[in-house]
């Protein structure tokens, strides 16, 4: 499997907090079945989660060693999950922020409650620019959850959504797990990912989410959302 979110590049935003917590990790998700992982640190303009690419290039760097030294064969790539704001494209050219893979993805986050009433503007932008757009963790924003045709005004324009595979249990309340089940009826959904961030203790979630969501999904469709979507970011 390819995760295409995670938070495991230690000590620049509220995920792993250090060299040793993302071995830890990445060793667990390798045991669980992960060959490749995108590692995407926020990005939240004017806040203290902005490590720019070459400090995060360095930190792929010492972490890709330590996999190697601590026999983990995961291969790991670089990517930013953007919190969205006007100048994403400016941040792009100059080298500040990172897509997936040095691919034309780019993992976009939203505010999780209220409103930002141009971010239909700023995708369309970004795609007419040839980016491909993936919003990150739609089911879990109030405004979606509220207004399903939100996500279908956004499908319209071009852009993609990645889910968290663990939304479907209830990790991220009543609301993402109403509205990631209505995106997987609907077969909205692109891209299934950890967003993981800290040391787990219970790997059988993904076990028990994967099963939940097989309710709604053939064995083959998951296949494409886990392995051959994310394979298409990461070659």
């Amino acid at each position: 499997m390819i995760d295409i979110h995670s938070h495991l590049l230690y000590g620049i935003d509220d995920g792993s907090k250090s060299l040793e917590e993302s071995i830890g990790i990445i060793r667990d998700l390798s045991d669980f079945g992960f060959t490749d992982i995108i590692l995407t640190p926020h990005y939240i303009k004017d806040t203290n989660y902005n490590s720019p690419r070459e400090n995060n290039l360095k930190l792929l760097s010492v972490l890709q060693k330590s996999l190697k030294e601590n026999g983990i064969c995961v291969n790991l790539y670089l990517g930013n999950e953007i919190y969205i704001n006007d100048d994403i494209y400016a941040l792009l050219k100059n080298g500040e922020i990172s897509s997936l893979n040095d691919s034309n993805f780019l993992l976009i986050e939203l505010p999780m409650s209220g409103e930002y009433n141009y971010y239909i503007d700023i995708f369309e932008d970004l795609i007419n620019k040839g980016y491909r757009v993936i919003l990150a963790h739609p089911e879990r924003y109030l405004s979606f959850q509220s207004d399903f045709n939100k996500v279908l005004e956004l499908e319209r324009v071009g852009v993609l959504f990645q889910c968290n595979i663990e939304s479907i249990l209830g990790s991220y309340g009543k609301g993402a797990i109403k509205t990631i089940k209505k995106l997987l009826k609907t077969k909205k959904i692109s891209f299934l990912a950890t967003d993981i961030h800290h040391k787990k203790h219970d790997y059988n979630k993904y076990n028990k989410a994967i099963k939940k969501i097989r309710h709604y999904l053939s064995k083959e469709e998951l296949n494409i959302l886990l392995n051959e979507n994310p394979g298409k970011i990461i070659n």
